[in-house]
């Protein structure tokens, strides 16, 4: 027989007590004016979407995603992030309307988990879009902004880092003999397992000269303050290598007149499990937090999935790592309690509309429904008491 669950939760799914759930709401509201003023307009999508369609466009692992079958016999999925359903509506819809694009969202995203190991299934992202725009300032616009938003959270110390997905698939595939070693490699450095891209880097049979490249560049081609320390990375006859090392040297430029130098370092090996991305990407880490708080990058191979031939950059943030690394407390606003008894439940109900006319959170509550006054009471900031002939009728 199958135990009752009453009290569990599906494997990775997450409770948001009403303490957690203000503060994202209060994430929320910053980001919707923060975006806003920048000229992106926010946008919802459905929960769930056709697996033919966001479910294998994703680039996330099938077996992460949550399937369902409706009654016409469709396979759908929760939506396992926010860049594939927007593309989808972009390209269908919007992209006639109006391009470039600034799209923004506050949205649930779901990834099936194997074992708990406090990896949530369900989480909060927030994010923006700017679909229809490839030059190198809509890339540096999405980093930026990026920044300017978790400044505004009051997330000061934390670091950019900054790679490109096109110029390190052209490094490996110049070092490597097949397609299925730079896969190899490339989900190695997505775990971000050096000790394992080694190991595997020696049983390719390279050439000790080959075998020595890779090793330099594994080593330091990671985390450098200066774009132009990675130069002798680049292979110079190469003229997509020039070409693409060439786009993150503006883009470092532009980053720099931005006043981020201090912030941002520079990762050739940098990759990402969204196999979408195809030129540059970037990571955010805050202290507080071992994980990224948020990533992003250009992704114009996505746009081409949906039969779209124009540029596309973004990025998204996990809005339960803010809460974690947010060093600036929610305010607690003013709420009042008023306590009544029977006498008194019209009085309560006539004070209360006249506090919450000027803006006040108030609850009414029947005194003798509470077993522990005084803890209740701990939740307000202010207490009024509406009982017979008790001398506590005011403001505590």
């Amino acid at each position: 027989m199958t135990p009752i669950r009453k009290f569990e939760k599906p494997l990775g799914m997450r409770d948001s007590f009403p303490l957690i759930n203000e503060k994202k709401e209060k994430v929320r509201d910053i980001g919707r004016q923060f975006f806003q003023s920048r000229g992106f307009d926010f946008i919802k999508t459905p929960t769930v979407e056709y697996y033919e369609t966001i479910g294998k466009a994703s680039a996330i692992p099938d077996s992460a995603l949550f399937k369902l079958v409706d009654r016409q016999g469709e396979t759908l999925v929760l939506r396992p992030d926010m860049t594939t359903p927007i593309v989808r509506v972009a390209t269908s819809k919007l992209l006639k309307e109006q391009i470039p694009l600034r799209l923004a969202y506050f949205a649930n995203v779901f990834r099936a988990q194997e074992h708990e190991g406090g990896r949530p299934a369900e989480f909060e992202q927030m994010g923006v879009e700017l679909i229809g725009d490839a030059s190198v300032y809509a890339d540096a616009e999405m980093i930026i902004t990026a920044s300017e938003f978790v400044q505004k959270l009051g997330i000061n110390d934390y670091r950019l880092t900054v790679g490109h997905a096109g110029l390190l698939q052209s490094i490996l595939i110049q070092l490597t003999q097949s397609k299925e070693q730079v896969r190899e490699l490339l989900k190695l450095l997505v775990e971000k397992n050096l000790v394992g891209f080694e190991e595997a880097v020696k049983t390719y049979k390279l050439s000790k000269e080959d075998e020595n490249r890779f090793i330099e560049f594994i080593g330091q081609a990671s985390n450098v303050q200066s774009i132009q320390q990675l130069r002798p990375f680049i292979d110079e006859t190469n003229h997509t290598q020039v070409n693409m090392f060439s786009y993150l040297s503006n883009l470092s430029a532009l980053l720099e007149n931005a006043g981020l130098s201090n912030m941002v370092t520079y990762d050739l090996t940098l990759t990402s499990e969204m196999s979408y991305y195809t030129g540059m990407l970037f990571e955010v880490f805050a202290s507080g937090s071992g994980f990224a708080i948020g990533n992003g990058g250009r992704y114009d191979g996505l746009l081409q999935e949906f039969n779209s031939d124009v540029g596309a950059t973004g990025f998204g943030l996990r809005v339960d790592r803010l809460l974690e690394v947010m060093t600036t407390s929610t305010k607690r606003e003013s709420r009042t309690l008023i306590f009544f008894d029977e006498a008194n439940y019209m009085k309560a109900v006539k004070d209360a509309k006249i506090l919450r006319n000027e803006g006040v959170q108030t609850t009414i509550q029947f005194l003798k429904s509470v077993e522990d006054q005084q803890a209740f009471q701990m939740n307000f900031t202010d207490v009024v008491w509406l009982i017979e002939g008790d001398a506590n009728n005011e403001y505590e």
